[in-house]
């Protein structure tokens, strides 16, 4: 095994092992990574853009029973501090976003114990009956198994219900590392990994499209990295020829600040950038069929995700007019509108905006602007 013959196999589009993405994350030197993952980026979108969107990261509640030991944004039933997003709260959220340009609301929650699957069908059927043209991409795969326990259903009966009541698109949210293994570790009270991987399949099949994720910079090895992004290439590989599957992969460096995680397992984010740019440049690499590939500036800042987009990646993300999850362990980085275009701007592209679907969207004339911080880290 050496890295000249398997960056050539990659060049070719070539599925890569686990065993083969292990050796070239820990052998291959950075530059020749960056160059084969650049090459198969324009190969799969060809022109010099890079795309983003304008949307809200929005929260149904913040009641958890998964005790997942990365989050601290969770609350156990019974707190002092529990919520269950009101409609009028949503009401106001969603006309704020429409006015900062935004047509979507990525909404999702913890695992209550009461919300089951008539919760979420009235909640987005009423949505849908007050603003039609608002995009829901809502819950994930460990909150469509959940609710599938509650109400004795299987997954595919609870995705159509949804995607009937007005469900556009499923997150690839609470991937973290498909090893149960690790899962058991961190995440005890989420689905596994092959039910996980399983809901995208059921999503697949209803032609739901969906995103998919990577938590890495913790506890697992470079090996379960290497076969989670194996595993994610299989199921893209199994939809439906009309459907479009996993339209992006998203990976993430570690949270990890004031986490049980980090107290308890004393797993620290010590991901640099010159790592997460690998683990970009090897996404682009093990998953040849998967189109778009996010860098994600929330966690790792402006610079580092424009050197991703030389890397493999041709997706900015989000402005996420709100955020809780991943900012209360620790992710400070924020945008503008504004900011996010002179990034990609200044890293030698265009920016396009897009839709969920990465339809390209025209710019909205008078965007009201967004009351963040321009591109810093806020230093607390």
């Amino acid at each position: 095994m050496n890295t000249t013959d398997l960056l050539a196999r990659a060049l070719k589009m070539e599925w890569l092992t686990a065993e083969e993405g292990v050796f070239l994350l820990e052998n291959a030197p950075l530059g020749d990574l960056v160059y084969v993952a650049n090459q198969l980026r324009f190969k799969q979108v060809p022109e010099k853009t890079a795309t983003w969107i304008i949307d809200r990261n929005s929260n149904t509640t913040n009641v958890c029973i998964a005790n997942c030991k990365f989050c601290n944004f969770y609350r156990r039933p019974g707190a002092d501090d529990v919520y269950v997003t009101s409609i009028e709260e949503y009401k106001t959220k969603i006309e704020e976003t429409f006015a900062y340009g935004g047509e979507q609301l990525l909404l999702q929650g913890g695992h209550h114990p009461d919300l089951g699957l008539k919760y979420y069908v009235e909640l987005f059927s009423e949505l849908k009956a007050l603003y039609p043209n608002l995009k829901l991409h809502a819950l994930g795969p460990p909150e469509i198994a959940h609710i599938a326990k509650l109400d004795g259903l299987s997954h595919t009966e609870v995705l159509r219900e949804l995607h009937a009541a007005g469900l556009d698109s499923l997150p690839g949210a609470g991937a973290e590392i498909l090893s149960d293994r690790v899962r058991r570790l961190i995440s005890k009270g989420k689905c596994g990994g092959e039910e996980w991987l399983d809901v995208m399949r059921a999503a697949h099949q209803l032609n739901i499209t969906t995103s998919a994720t990577m938590m890495f910079g913790h506890i697992e090895t470079n090996w379960e990295r290497m076969d989670h992004l194996v595993r994610i290439r299989q199921v893209q590989s199994e939809k439906p020829e009309h459907a479009k599957g996993f339209l992006a992969f998203i990976p993430w460096p570690f949270q990890d600040e004031d986490t049980i995680l980090k107290k308890i397992k004393r797993a620290r984010n010590t991901v640099t950038g010159d790592e997460y740019v690998r683990m970009i440049a090897l996404s682009r690499i093990m998953l040849p069929n998967v189109i778009n590939i996010q860098a994600s500036w929330l966690t790792v800042g402006k610079q580092v995700a424009q050197v991703c987009l030389h890397a493999g990646a041709n997706d900015f993300g989000s402005i996420m007019i709100e955020e809780n999850v991943v900012s209360a362990a620790g992710a400070r980085w924020r945008f503008t509108a504004d900011g996010i275009q002179g990034a990609i701007r200044e890293a030698g592209f265009r920016p396009q905006l897009r839709n969920q679907q990465y339809d390209y969207r025209e710019l909205p004339k008078n965007i009201k602007q967004q009351q963040l911080d321009e591109v810093e880290l806020i230093v607390d």
